[in-house]
């Protein structure tokens, strides 16, 4: 591994020695006219040794994206990780990181009481073809089942 410092700030993290599930604040931009950025890695699978599969993933992100909304005004946008191991919420001018948890929590039970994965159609959606309800709250029932584990990043 190399010891170079990264532009990406995930990329500096040692996998290896993180447990998921967690939820972290990763990073914070601050913009020219004093608003800032907070972004926060949603960790819900053990790197490399597990992951959500591709439809699981791309329902809970359109639902996750949609319904946190209801909870908070200041989610900018909630992006899924190319390793399929979890997510990124990125808050704007939101810097309690017990609100974000309360967010996640909120959000992820509406997902379990939800009927249909918003914007799943060819109109509104890129591979409307990929998407699995059932899986997406499979993976939130999930991460909810240990969300006294979320604070700890470490074992």
């Amino acid at each position: 591994m190399t010891e170079q410092k990264m532009n990406v700030e995930s990329f500096n993290l040692d996998h290896t020695k993180v447990k998921a599930p967690y939820v972290r604040l990763a990073d914070i931009k601050a913009g020219e006219n004093g608003d800032h950025i907070h972004k926060y890695d949603m960790r819900i699978c053990q790197p490399n040794q597990e992951h959500m599969e591709m439809p699981s993933l791309h329902s809970l992100e359109h639902l996750m994206a949609e319904l946190s909304r209801n909870h908070s005004d200041k989610v900018v946008d909630i992006s899924p990780m190319g390793c399929q191991t979890g997510f990124y919420i990125a808050m704007i001018n939101h810097d309690d990181y017990a609100g974000v948890l309360a967010l996640l929590e909120g959000t992820l039970k509406d997902v379990l009481e939800a009927t249909e994965v918003p914007a799943c159609n060819e109109m509104q959606c890129g591979w409307a073809a990929s998407h699995s309800l059932e899986g997406a709250k499979q993976v939130a029932r999930g991460f909810l089942a240990k969300r006294d584990e979320w604070s700890r990043l470490f074992s």
